[in-house]
C-alpha cells in the first residue's frame, strides 16, 4: 500500500509567458498566458496570475491572491494575502506623470490589505491604503485610503457601506448575511465584535 504526501504542487508557469531572474514563485502558484514577471518580485503560495498580467519589479505578491486578466502591478504597488484584483483594474504609480521627464524615483507606494477585492476596471491611484477586506466596486476611481471593510463605489470613490469577511453587504445592524458574524465601526473603517 502506497502512502501519499500532501506535499504543495510546485509553481506553473505557462510556456507563453516570460520569468525574469531573482522571481520567487510560491508552491502552487500559476502564471498563465503571455504574462511577465519582472526582477526581484516575489510571489507567495497559490496565487492564481491570469493572461497577459505584468507584475514588477520589485513588488510583493501575498499568497492566496488572484490577479485576472490584463492587470499590471508596478513597483510601489504591494498586496498583501488574498488580494482580488478584477479585470483589467489599474494601478498608477506616479501623481503627474510625463513622458519626457523620468520620475522613477518619485514612485508612490500603494498597500492594499488582507482579503481586499478591487472590481474589475477600477483604477487606484498610487499613494493610498486599500483596508483589510475592502470592496472596490468596478469602475471606480479610489484617490484616498480605503478603511477596512469599507464598500468603495464611483469616481472619485466614496464609501457607500460596508462588507463582511465574505464580502456581503451590511445593513445597519451591520451582522453578515452569511455567517451571522457582527462588526463594530472604529476611527479605521469596521472590525469583528468579540463576545464578551
Amino acid at each position: 500500500m502506497s502512502s501519499q504526501t500532501n506535499s504543495p504542487k510546485p509553481a506553473f508557469v505557462h510556456e507563453s509567458s516570460f520569468v525574469d531572474d531573482h522571481v520567487s514563485i510560491g508552491a502552487g502558484s500559476t502564471v498563465w498566458h503571455f504574462s511577465h514577471i519582472l526582477p526581484h518580485t516575489n510571489i507567495g503560495e497559490r496565487v492564481s496570475i491570469g493572461q497577459n498580467v505584468v507584475v514588477g519589479p520589485d513588488v510583493s505578491i501575498g499568497s492566496g491572491c488572484k490577479i485576472q486578466n490584463n492587470v499590471s502591478i508596478y513597483k510601489g504597488v504591494t498586496l498583501e494575502e488574498d488580494v482580488f484584483c478584477g479585470p483589467s483594474c489599474v494601478f498608477t504609480n506616479v501623481t503627474t506623470p510625463r513622458a519626457f521627464v523620468s520620475r522613477k524615483d518619485e514612485f508612490a507606494q500603494t498597500l492594499v490589505k488582507r482579503g481586499a477585492s478591487i472590481g474589475a476596471n477600477a483604477t487606484i491611484v498610487c499613494g493610498h491604503n486599500i483596508g483589510a477586506f475592502a470592496l472596490i466596486a468596478a469602475g471606480a476611481v479610489v484617490t484616498r485610503d480605503v478603511p477596512d471593510f469599507a464598500l468603495m463605489a464611483g469616481v472619485p470613490a466614496r464609501r457607500i457601506g460596508w462588507v463582511s469577511r465574505e464580502g456581503e453587504v451590511l445593513g445597519p445592524d451591520l451582522v453578515c448575511p452569511r455567517t451571522n458574524e457582527t462588526y463594530e465601526e472604529t476611527a479605521n473603517g469596521l472590525v469583528p465584535k468579540t463576545s464578551s
